[in-house]
């Protein structure tokens, strides 16, 4: 590990989640139903499964419903399908745990897409129930919203141009791109003396693929981004490639609103359970091939 990502990992303890996230639209935001039937909400909801245990209640914002913000630009974990996709036009990883989350308390889920810093303040202003946007743990939003615990390992990775003398060495003498709000963006615009950079060497974006399109451009030197979606991008812009060094390890989350006690105790059962009976590397493996 070179001295910058040991200096970032002092720093940020590197239990951090990654770049929650993905890329995000500046487009107005979209409501699509998605999955099953069921619960209360507003009042309170009761899960149907052992997964919030029976007398368990909670809150939802809209009654028999469970809204998901997210950003839909961030695969294989959420994105808007080319044609009718798994769950009314959305698919990837995060849509599909949703969905099995939802239908273990009995709810019917609405994926509410938006950008990406939108997705975080809609469970705060109580607009949406949960994040799942590849979102890691973090201690200043663990301060805004409370998360379960971890159901997948984020990893951020370097995408540079093939042929760049660009390393994990020289990245801070060059211009970086980063999606906007991640924390991807938070570690490489912090200080050097906190392990980052500087905000001179930092440009954000709306979106992942806008950030990458930069780099497409000769506007930026390199991308910071998950690797699952810097897999992606490179598959599908050529002349692209990736350092083969990780530059941060995290943990992917849920998150709802800080103090929903009960609905987190429902949510992290559900996910409990989906991850006991293997649903969860089930369908991670649909979406991420083993090497």
């Amino acid at each position: 590990m070179n001295h910058k990502l040991l200096a970032m990992g002092l720093a940020f303890g590197m239990t951090m989640s990654l770049a929650a996230c993905s890329g995000g639209s500046t487009s107005a935001s979209s409501s699509t139903d998605a999955s099953a039937t069921g619960s209360t909400a507003g009042s309170s909801a009761s899960s149907s499964s052992a997964a919030g245990s029976a007398s368990a209640s909670f809150t939802t914002v809209e009654e028999g419903k469970l809204i998901m913000a997210t950003n839909a630009q961030f695969p294989p974990y959420e994105m808007v399908a080319d044609g009718d996709g798994v769950y009314q036009g959305f698919e990837g990883i995060d849509v599909e745990l949703a969905v099995a989350i939802a239908d273990k308390l009995g709810l019917e889920l609405v994926i509410d897409d938006m950008d990406f810093d939108s997705a975080l303040l809609a469970v705060q202003n109580n607009a949406a129930d949960l994040v799942l946007a590849g979102l890691s743990y973090s201690e200043d939003r663990d301060a805004a919203m409370d998360f379960t615990e971890k159901y997948a390992t984020g990893v951020q990775v370097v995408i540079v141009k093939e042929g760049s003398d660009v390393t994990l060495d020289n990245l801070g003498e060059k211009m970086i791109g980063t999606q906007r709000g991640t924390t991807g963006y938070k570690y490489a615009s912090d200080t050097p003396e906190n392990g980052g950079y500087g905000e001179d060497h930092v440009l954000g974006y709306d979106s992942g693929a806008l950030a990458v399109q930069a780099l497409v451009n000769g506007q930026v030197d390199a991308v910071i981004i998950d690797q699952a979606p810097a897999q992606e991008y490179v598959a599908a812009n050529e002349g692209l490639t990736i350092l083969p060094t990780e530059w941060v390890v995290e943990d992917y989350c849920i998150a709802v609103d800080d103090g929903n006690t009960a609905l987190l105790d429902a949510v992290q059962g559900a996910l409990s359970e989906l991850q006991a009976d293997g649903t969860v590397d089930n369908i991670i493996a649909k979406y991420i091939k083993a090497d």
